[in-house]
């Protein structure tokens, strides 16, 4: 692409969130092009887990986000799931004897804002998870969690949003009308005008809003997965234990690792989680994959005896308050974003999208965006 094109909102970032935003933008009838440096699903969707959660959320904004979502992927599954390797298995968060009262408050207030959290006694753990460890104190299962595979489910939205796909391309700026208002953007290879532009660009979320000549605080978090073997069928849920919970709401810049083992349908058996903030470095963490994998074996003790065939990073983009920013950004008119849901976009991505477009088009959101809003974040003193 060298010439200028037109069309209706601009959507920067070709990510799970990216094609979403895309997607349901597409469904509102509105004319879409997608942009990015890189290609389809080449941040931090392809080296996301695809987990689709209810199950880590309290009570408020995120979750009310979260319980959209959750609907609008069901009614996506109907048509992509098989595609995008949907599985509704659900989940299991385990408690030793001293975090179980923890857990089972937790519980409760998510039962009183809508989620499904069936309390699992001591013994009857084996019946959901019949390779778990001994000596767990009960659990609480999540039925509403469910799994894709991220990067076919980006690769399938932006399929089936028939939206322009722009790969390979940088956006070095953004065309301004002359009261300031956007009027798309400028690329290293030709500009795109639209009256709106979609900043879904994950981590790398501050780079863009930065471009735009306002700040939003976005900040790299590092973590990673561990890949198995192929194994027969023989973790059934997503199994994490409490405290993943407390280490995902942590402000803590410092290494925190919580075990998170689920299978996939291709049969690995993927191990998380970790998370610390080291900007960009992709290097090798020899610490954070032994804890990964010490925590692993102490849910599911077979695991000792299995493999492990790769490791992968990946940069979740991180919020000082742990909420992503949706909507529009009223220093720019014309200025939407949809970045910082941390580890949390696959799942938050349908929902967001259906938000964005609906903004894009007018419609009232389905709920109160202000605890969203991208200009919460006070600005730097210089």
């Amino acid at each position: 692409m060298k010439e200028s094109l037109t069309c209706d909102v601009v959507v920067v970032g070709a990510g799970m969130v990216g094609a979403a935003c895309a997607l349901y933008a597409a469904r509102e009838g509105l004319d879409v092009i997608v942009v990015d440096r890189g290609h389809v699903a080449g941040g931090t969707t392809g080296a996301g887990e695809g987990n689709l959660l209810v199950s880590d959320k309290e009570p408020g904004p995120e979750l009310d986000l979260a319980l959209l979502s959750a609907r609008l992927w069901t009614a996506l599954a109907g048509d992509l799931g098989r595609e995008v390797e949907y599985e509704p298995k659900g989940g299991v968060v385990v408690a030793t004897p001293e975090a179980l009262t923890g857990l089972e408050t937790f519980a409760a207030g998510q039962r009183a804002a809508g989620v499904e959290a069936v309390s699992v006694p001591a013994d009857r753990l084996h019946d959901l998870e019949p390779h778990l460890a001994p000596g767990l104190a009960g659990a609480v299962h999540y039925p509403q969690d469910a799994q894709v595979m991220p990067a076919l489910a980006a690769a399938h939205l932006l399929r089936a949003s028939g939206a322009r796909l722009h790969t390979g391309l940088t956006v070095t700026g953004f065309l301004r009308a002359p009261g300031g208002a956007v009027r798309g953007v400028r690329t290293d290879r030709g500009e795109l005008h639209a009256p709106a532009v979609v900043n879904a660009a994950g981590p790398w979320g501050g780079e863009v809003a930065a471009l735009a000549g306002v700040r939003l605080p976005v900040l790299p978090r590092r973590g990673y997965v561990l890949v198995t073997e192929p194994l027969p069928p023989r973790v059934r849920h997503k199994v994490y234990a409490a405290d993943y919970v407390a280490d995902v709401a942590s402000d803590s810049a410092a290494l925190q690792t919580s075990p998170v083992v689920e299978g996939t349908a291709a049969g690995p058996v993927l191990v998380g989680a970790s998370r610390e903030r080291v900007g960009f470095d992709r290097s090798l963490s020899l610490p954070a994959l032994r804890a990964l994998a010490s925590g692993a074996t102490r849910l599911f003790p077979f695991l000792a005896q299995v493999r492990a065939l790769r490791a992968y990073a990946g940069f979740r983009p991180y919020l000082p308050d742990h909420l992503p920013a949706i909507g529009p950004d009223p220093r720019v008119p014309g200025l939407y974003h949809a970045c910082g849901h941390e580890g949390a976009g696959i799942g938050l991505s349908t929902g967001t999208g259906h938000l964005i477009a609906g903004l894009l088009s007018g419609v009232r959101p389905a709920f109160d965006l202000a605890p969203f809003r991208p200009d919460r974040f006070p600005e730097e003193v210089r």
